[in-house]
């Protein structure tokens, strides 16, 4: 990038990536940056850089957005699409408006498609383009999907899709391409797991691109959403009106055994952040298992609710403010806290719940010969891809509004490893059904040990 000093820090589990850009005078420009601030700022520290711009590329679903807290603890300049204007201080840029950053200008490029506003940045240094930061609009082998606004701006928002990436290729093959969503992001329609790219190189391979025309560009992009969280369809409107800016770092409260008790009365939440095997030996009874892991603020979002206290159950060795900063990406800004002493205590005093049996090919096939049942939870293009004969496909976001889906008696619940899985038996386990196991792997490790091949094809009972 010759004398520009671009920083990106992924967020894998959500599958997004902010940028850090050293202006070159002490200062620092973070580009669609989220909630969860501990990175940017620990590298704009290492720097001794002020973060003094705060930029967003649209209004984001799927996270809390961090420029409002920027803007109030680092007084940062906020700017932002002035179509949809935010409820807090900032300043609203139209195409073709420019602003100036000491040595770079930044330049607003109208790019609709993901979002009615959205806006590209053309960054120029001394004059000349160094680089674009395309947003939730042209990704690495993709575009971002067009389905999270409402039903009937779907198709309307895709074909501004693909005139805005029209717009993009008339840029020099070598112009690097920054965009915000990625592999792993439920705002991304397909696409590879590299993160930046070119616009040559987008030209060039993008399958989107090899289309001909407007009609087949949108059936192609369309063709590749699959479902997304709920909490999208309310992150939105709070970064609009400008999240609360937390006091400080996020905390999980103690809670004896006795209060979680008085809490689980009053209709709270528990979320048992361990690993699955740990949840399967035993658990608070009616928890969610949701394994805390990068991907943890996704499922968090999609199987709890605001409206109802949650109460985490957390291992020994995972840290407590990394579980509540994760929540509070997502909006759970104030959990009720955390069981004290974790399972452990739980059990001294108050009865688990019979263990869910975590079992592996072998059980797996004994069982299915015995007349079980396979519940896939995996999102439906995973099912389409690849499954073990016969399973019914409800994906775990859905299962909780599905289970008169889920096949009746024996039942073994599947997805690519195994912590979804548990997700899903949790769920069922909370409905009062019994004679529920996981399996521990994915369709792969069914297939080899049974010696069959998997099928693949549209869902039978896939549940949105």
């Amino acid at each position: 990038m010759g004398s520009l000093n671009l920083i990106p820090v992924v967020d894998e589990g959500l599958g997004n990536s902010t940028y850090l850009l050293d202006l070159g005078d002490g200062r620092a420009l973070v580009m669609d940056p989220e909630r969860d601030l501990r990175q940017v700022r620990a590298e704009a520290s290492r720097r001794e850089l002020a973060i003094a711009y705060a930029v967003e590329t649209h209004l984001h679903a799927d996270f809390i957005s961090g420029v409002a807290e920027l803007a109030e603890i680092e007084g940062a300049t906020v700017l932002a699409p002035e179509v949809g204007a935010r409820g807090f201080a900032h300043t609203g840029l139209t195409d073709g408006q420019s602003v100036e950053l000491g040595r770079f200008t930044l330049e607003a490029l109208h790019t609709p498609g993901h979002s009615p506003e959205h806006l590209s940045y053309l960054l120029r240094e001394g004059g000349d383009l160094a680089g674009i930061f395309t947003g939730g609009s042209l990704m690495v082998g993709t575009a971002g999907r067009t389905d999270l606004v409402s039903p009937e701006m779907t198709v309307p928002l895709a074909r501004a899709q693909y005139r805005s990436l029209q717009r993009l290729m008339e840029f020099p093959d070598a112009t690097p391409v920054w965009p915000t969503h990625g592999a792993g992001s439920f705002c991304s329609a397909g696409g590879s797991g590299e993160r930046v790219t070119t616009i040559g190189a987008e030209r060039a391979t993008n399958p989107l691109l090899q289309l001909d025309g407007e009609e087949a560009f949108v059936e192609a992009l369309l063709g590749t959403v699959g479902t997304f969280p709920d909490y999208f369809l309310r992150l939105g409107e709070i970064n609009k009106r400008g999240p609360a800016v937390l006091p400080g770092e996020p905390r999980l409260t103690p809670l004896s055994a006795v209060s979680v008790e008085a809490l689980l009365t009053d209709g709270a939440q528990v979320i048992d952040t361990r690993q699955a095997a740990d949840f399967a030996a035993g658990h608070v009874p009616g928890s969610i298992s949701i394994p805390f892991r990068p991907v943890f603020a996704t499922w968090l979002g999609w199987l709890a609710t605001p409206e109802a206290p949650v109460v985490i159950v957390r291992g020994p060795d995972q840290d407590p403010v990394d579980i509540a900063t994760a929540a509070a990406k997502v909006g759970f800004d104030t959990l009720a806290g955390e069981l004290d002493g974790g399972y452990q205590v739980w059990g001294k005093d108050h009865a688990g719940t019979e263990g869910v049996a975590l079992i592996g090919p072998e059980q797996m096939i004994d069982r299915l010969q015995a007349g079980a049942s396979v519940l896939d939870i995996r999102q439906g293009g995973e099912y389409a891809a690849g499954h073990v004969p016969g399973a019914v496909n409800v994906e775990l976001g859905y299962l909780p509004d599905s289970l008169d889906a889920v096949p009746a008696g024996p039942v073994i619940v599947m997805c690519g490893h195994g912590e979804r899985a548990m997700g899903g038996a949790s769920i069922l386990a909370a409905s009062g059904r019994t004679g529920v196991s996981v399996f521990n792997g994915g369709p792969g490790d069914w297939a080899a040990a049974a010696g069959q091949q998997l099928e693949a094809g549209t869902p039978l009972a896939a549940s949105r």
